[in-house]
Formats: C-alpha cells, sequence, structure tokens
C-alpha cells in the first residue's frame, strides 16, 4: 500500500540516518528523532520499501500486542489478558485510526506498555534493575513523540502511589523512585549528546523546543477536530468501544477491583491527554488511547464471566460469546478494507483527498530519470516522493505546512527554505497542490516560487489524484480538471 505522507517523513529522514546524515541536519521537523531511528532499524532489515516498512509495523504492532496481554493477565488474569490483548490487536490496525499505517504513536505505544509491564513487575519485586529499565523504557517512548512524556510521568505517579503519599513512606522506596526517573531521562540526555556530537544539536533544539512550542490550533478548530473525528474513531469499533463503557462501569460497581482501578484510570487519563497534544484529535492519535482502552474491555469481560460463572454453568461463557461477537462487527464494519481493497483503492477508502498513490508513481519516476546526486525539491507536503525517489531533497522543510502557519517563525522558515533551494539548483521539481493556507499566512514563498519556475525550469508533466501511475503531457497541466488539490506537477530544470 503507497505510503502516506507521515510515513514518508519518517522513511527518508530514516534513508538519511542509513547514508549516516543525523536527523535535523538535512531535514526539519519538531517529532523527536526515535520513530526516525526505528524506521531505519526496520529498513535495514526488510529494505526501503513500504512493505518492508509494514512488514516492520507488523512485528512492532505483534509485540504490543503480547505485552497488552501480559499487563492484563497481571491485572485481571488469563482471560482478562488474553481480552485486552485481543482487543488491542482489532483496534490497532482498523482504518478507523489509520492503524495500518507506521506512525509514531504504534512505536511510542510499544516503549510504553514494555515500560508499564516491567513498572508492575518491579513494585511487585522491589527491584531497583527492573523500575530502571521501566523508565528507560518511558524515556524511549518520550523520544518516539512528545506526548510519550505523559506515559512516563504516569509511570511515576502510580510508582509513587502504591508506596502512599506521606513522607515516611515515599522514602522507603526513594531509591526504585530515583531509579525509574534516571532511566526515564536516559534516552532523550543519549539523544541529546549524539546530536550535539553531529553537529545537529542547534537544529534538533529549535524544531523540537521553539518551534513545537508554536504548534497548536484555534479553540474553534480544536472543536471542529474533535467533533468531526471522534465519532468516526468510536463508530469503526462501536462495539467494542461499548464493552469498554461497560468496563468502567464494572469498575465502579466492583470493590474487588480497586487496585487494578487505579491503574488503569490513571492510564486512561493520562492516555487522553496524550492524544489531546496540540488539540487537533487525529485519527492516528487515538491509538495512544488504545491500551487503555482494551484493558476497560478486559474489565468488562473478566468482571462478567466471573459474575456468570456463579450463577450458571452456561451463563459463563456468554461473556464470550458477547465479546466474540463485537470483534466480529468490527472486523465486518471495515470489511471492504480489509478483504476486498486492492493497495492502492486502500489507500483511496482511507486518503480519498490525497495523492498518495500518484506521490509513489512520480518518485518511482525521478528515480529512474535522474542521477543520485541531483537534489530535487518538493514544493508541498508530500515527503513520501523523496523516500521513493532515493534522491536528496534541495531544502530540509519537508512539509510547507510549517511555514504557512501563523506563528512568529514562519517568515523566517520561507526566507531559509528559498535560499536553500536557490543555493542547491535541484534537476526537479515537483510542486504539489496541497498548501494549507490560512487567513494570515505568509505567502513569500508562494510568489517566490511561482517567479522561481517560470524563470528557471519548464513543465514536463503533471498527474492528479486520481490519476493513479499516470503521468500526464505538460498540454494537459493548464485543463481545470487538473487545477485540484492533490495534483502534482513535474518540472525539469531549463538547460544553462
Amino acid at each position: 500500500m503507497p505510503l502516506e505522507r507521515d510515513e514518508g517523513e519518517y522513511a527518508y529522514v530514516g534513508q538519511l540516518i542509513l547514508q549516516g546524515v543525523p536527523p535535523y541536519q538535512l531535514a526539519y521537523n519538531m517529532k523527536l528523532p526515535g520513530t526516525y531511528a526505528a524506521y531505519a532499524m526496520i529498513m535495514a532489515a526488510f529494505g526501503q520499501t513500504a512493505a518492508g516498512i509494514r512488514i516492520g509495523l507488523l512485528l512492532v504492532n505483534a509485540c504490543t500486542v503480547f505485552l497488552i496481554y501480559a499487563v492484563g493477565r497481571r491485572l485481571l488474569g488469563r482471560l482478562g489478558g488474553g481480552v485486552s490483548g485481543i482487543s488491542y490487536a482489532v483496534l490497532s490496525i482498523g482504518p478507523g485510526v489509520n492503524g495500518f499505517a507506521a506512525h509514531a504513536t504504534h512505536f511510542l505505544v510499544l516503549a510504553a506498555v514494555a515500560g508499564l509491564w516491567l513498572l508492575l513487575r518491579g513494585i511487585q519485586s522491589k527491584r531497583i534493575v527492573t523500575l530502571f529499565f521501566s523508565g528507560l523504557c518511558m524515556g524511549s517512548a518520550f523520544v518516539m513523540k512528545q506526548p510519550g512524556a505523559l506515559f512516563g510521568i504516569f509511570g511515576g505517579l502510580y510508582l509513587a502511589h502504591t508506596a502512599g503519599w506521606s513522607m515516611v513512606k515515599l522514602r522507603s522506596i526513594a531509591w526504585l523512585l530515583v531509579s525509574y526517573v534516571v532511566g526515564s531521562l536516559l534516552p532523550y540526555g543519549t539523544t541529546c549528546l549524539i546530536l550535539w556530537r553531529d553537529g545537529a544539536f542547534a537544529k534538533f533544539w529549535f524544531w523540537t523546543v521553539d518551534y513545537a512550542a508554536q504548534y497548536g490550533t484555534s479553540w474553534g478548530h480544536t472543536w471542529v477536530y474533535f467533533s468531526n473525528n471522534v465519532p468516526q474513531v468510536i463508530y469503526s469499533a462501536v462495539a467494542l468501544w461499548i464493552l469498554a463503557a461497560l468496563g468502567l462501569l464494572a469498575i465502579g460497581l466492583n470493590r474487588k477491583l480497586r487496585d487494578t482501578a487505579a491503574f488503569v484510570l490513571g492510564l486512561l487519563f493520562f492516555s487522553a491527554l496524550a492524544v489531546s497534544t496540540g488539540f487537533y484529535f487525529r485519527f492516528h492519535y487515538f491509538i495512544l488511547l488504545l491500551p487503555a482502552l482494551a484493558l476497560l474491555i478486559g474489565i468488562a469481560i473478566a468482571s462478567a464471566a466471573t459474575y456468570a460463572s456463579s450463577r450458571d454453568s452456561i451463563q459463563r461463557y456468554f461473556p464470550l460469546v458477547i465479546f466474540a461477537l463485537a470483534v466480529f462487527s468490527c472486523v465486518l464494519q471495515q470489511e471492504y478494507f480489509f478483504f476486498r481493497a486492492d493497495p492502492v483503492l486502500a489507500s483511496r477508502h482511507v486518503y480519498p483527498a490525497d495523492p498518495f498513490p500518484e506521490a509513489a508513481a512520480m518518485g518511482l519516476w525521478l528515480r529512474g530519470h535522474s542521477s543520485p546526486d541531483q537534489p530535487i525539491a518538493v514544493l508541498g507536503s508530500e515527503p513520501q516522493i523523496l523516500f521513493y525517489a532515493r534522491r536528496r531533497s534541495a531544502t530540509g522543510y519537508l512539509y510547507s505546512y510549517s511555514f504557512m502557519e501563523e506563528h512568529k517563525y514562519a517568515s523566517a522558515m520561507q526566507r531559509e527554505a528559498i535560499g536553500e533551494i536557490e543555493a542547491a539548483q535541484p534537476a526537479f521539481v515537483v510542486f504539489v497542490r496541497d498548501w494549507m493556507i490560512l487567513p494570515h499566512s505568509d505567502m513569500t514563498f508562494l510568489h517566490w516560487s511561482d517567479a522561481f519556475l517560470k524563470n528557471h525550469y519548464d513543465l514536463i508533466g503533471v498527474m492528479r489524484q486520481g490519476d493513479g501511475f499516470q503521468l500526464r503531457p505538460s498540454s494537459e497541466a493548464a485543463t481545470s480538471s487538473l487545477r485540484q488539490n492533490g495534483a502534482l506537477f513535474l518540472y525539469r530544470r531549463k538547460p544553462s
């Protein structure tokens, strides 16, 4: 299935890492570099292809499913753990949360759930080493993406909660807390040292701290994102969401779940905060909520099975039948995506307005018609073109979104991007009609690009969203049907 744009960013930077180029040196973004490193490892093992990346995601998700089973078994017993693992398996691959795409959220959740499992083991055994590695996993979750910090904070608070909040009791586990905190800080500290050694720390700090602090949306847009996306996420697996709600009810009714409730409700609260980071509520953000959701489903089924087994020998199977039907209904809701759509149609089904198949075709065309030492420029926000082309970008700005937003760094970013492209003199330029223009966006870059392309480049082809793998001649570029968002315009530099 063609990579989408976030995957394209991770894959392109992963390629650079495999070539010995550190993150933030030739490619800029506000995300922390853990997912870039994960992509580099996946591509080193399975190849620099979309299929190789998806195989890596399959293994990452399988490990997460097993770890959620392990956490659930420790909290809820074998049945509750099994139901939790199965629930996460179904929820995490659904198109409702873009679960088939290798987003940073998948890698974050793997690290965070590993940290939670070690946390529970460390609390039981009181072993400093176990809690150090729990913190190490939580710190790794943060390095995958900034919202991972909230899972680490939850882990520390839960560790303190298990001891009690009096100073005497907290002193008794002081070394346990210290080992957890040290482990949590180590991945980020190591990342900073590596990037400082490689000369990329200044860019890294600007993008992940200074610019990241500007990232967010207005309250008006927040409500639009929330009201549009949350119902779709719930509807895509509504039966399992209902069971999770019943799990919340079971926590309120069953006093025997008091210790488990503190863990699950705390995890649910901090997961919800992680989903809300930036107030964009994008579909794949909800993957961060799924471990807590899966555990609630485990609570619902395990509690119902315990109650039914005390009543009648036949009734004890009813909760399992209900769970099986809920899983079946969720798969049936998405049967077209899972079982009938080919890779291109599957991409169209989930991303009807995005030119992801066309970006793959454009990248492969560029790989076949340019030399490896020729940089290319993608004016727009489709970095997967660079990955497929296996060519370096003429600018470190992989997304136009970052400098078209309304923030204090936008104008300086545009000037820097212009300077980088003019200095690189790319052999080919792909202009993508996917610009996010806000009421007060600085239009300097767009005005410059019009003159730059007119003076130095020839339009040699165009590919509209829906063309798939067809590159149309430049004579068709002016037709109204090609002026839609998502059209890709290919330019070649004029002879000197």
